[in-house]
């Protein structure tokens, strides 16, 4: 993401849990034993093995694993809710695990927010006065901590639910007072443990989409646990996946899904819906710049291997496509006027957008023009390279899956 300095390090991090865990548990954790086999022979648990990661200021760094994986005791560490047995944990260059007492206390309350599975609000207080406890607990004077969980609660969508009893809200609508209870203090750094696991598949995506229509506005540095791979896809600037304690791969949604590490990894991917991570930026090629004063014949020669080329206005605007299959007609017919041929009804997309927003566009069989942000040309999408993609990410995985059964 950034070569800057990372907001969140965990450099080398053990945890074991038991009561001698830096004895033979983990003399025999740092030496490869396997986390079951440690238990058998010690009866300690091994929570994290050897782990490291950094996470940069304004991105939301997605740690994923199924239970047990140490996803949940990572987070911990980092606002020191589990002391580590070996390593390092360091936020904004402060080694949090020297942390004590009042000094500990300060850097929770001040440099971040955590955000629950369950939604932790108080009962008796109503939304307003759970979304601004972080601030009554430092001290803030009412007036100006009830202004800023209006805001916080203006963020989420329910400044009108403001005086409601938390009751009297729904499991989304809760958690959303959750999230604008973590935002209301403004944090540097929002910690997030399953934060929608709870929730019914719909209200889940919705919130998804909640936290990341803030994170738009915001750019808070987030650390996101979840068990789910499409979450972690979906939401995630870069994925961590984590598997008994170690971590297994880490990348950004695409490498994780069109290059898992190994089996483990492939196995996750299979049922994820490639069109929703992969971006065009990944297969789109160079365009062909078609000159006007050029024959139909020329620039069909120009094309090479592609299916299609481009004529741009002064500003490098497509207003014309060439397909090939357009060109061979007009020629079987004795045309040979490029503008006669040339179509303005292409579609367009960017670099940046997903396959799937390019599904029904690749059904017309026609070269998809990419643009930038002035709507200049800066490649072409080909139909059948959408497919080539998806189909070799399928042969990967395939084939990781024969490695597991052979």
């Amino acid at each position: 993401m950034s070569d800057a300095e990372p907001i969140i390090a965990l450099e080398n991090v053990y945890k074991i849990f038991g009561p001698n865990p830096r004895g033979r548990a983990f003399d025999l954790c740092s030496s490869g034993v396997g986390k079951d086999e440690v238990q058998r022979q010690t009866g300690h648990v091994v929570g994290m093995r050897d782990i490291s990661f950094e996470v940069h200021k304004g991105e939301i760094f997605v740690v994923m694993g199924l239970s047990g994986s140490g996803k949940s005791t990572a987070i911990r560490t980092v606002n020191k809710l589990h002391d580590v047995t070996s390593g390092r944990v360091v936020v904004e260059g402060i080694n949090v695990q020297d942390l004590t007492g009042t000094a500990l206390q300060a850097f929770r309350r001040e440099k971040l927010s955590m955000v629950f599975q369950h939604f932790a609000l108080f009962p008796h207080r109503n939304v307003i006065d759970n979304t601004a406890y972080g601030l009554k607990v430092q001290g803030v004077e009412k007036r100006e901590r009830h202004e800023a969980a209006i805001e916080a609660l203006a963020m989420v969508g329910l400044e009108a639910y403001a005086f409601n009893s938390t009751r009297e809200l729904s499991g989304g609508m809760q958690q959303r007072v959750g999230l604008a209870r973590a935002l209301c203090s403004d944090p540097d750094i929002l910690l997030m443990d399953e934060a929608f696991s709870a929730l019914d598949p719909l209200i889940r995506r919705q919130m998804q989409d909640e936290l990341m229509a803030i994170q738009s506005k915001l750019h808070k540095t987030i650390l996101f646990i979840t068990h789910d791979l499409n979450e972690a896809l979906r939401i995630g600037n870069r994925v961590c996946i984590l598997r008994d304690g170690k971590v297994i791969q880490i990348g950004t949604p695409e490498e994780i899904l069109t290059e898992p590490a190994d089996g483990y990894v492939a196995e996750f991917v299979q049922d994820v819906d490639q069109g929703r991570v992969i971006e065009v930026e990944k297969v789109m090629q160079a365009a062909v710049f078609l000159d006007t004063s050029k024959s139909l014949t020329e620039c069909v020669d120009s094309l090479g291997e592609r299916r299609g080329g481009f004529v741009v206005d002064g500003d490098g605007r497509p207003i014309g496509l060439l397909s090939v299959n357009d060109a061979a007609s007009a020629l079987a017919h004795g045309t040979t006027d490029l503008g006669s041929v040339l179509r303005s009804d292409f579609d367009t997309t960017t670099p940046h957008a997903r396959f799937n927003d390019n599904y029904a566009a690749a059904g017309r069989g026609l070269p998809i023009a990419v643009l930038d942000e002035a709507g200049r040309l800066v490649g072409e999408l080909e139909p059948r390279e959408i497919m080539e993609e998806m189909g070799r990410v399928e042969e990967l995985v395939d084939g990781f899956e024969r490695e597991v059964f052979l």
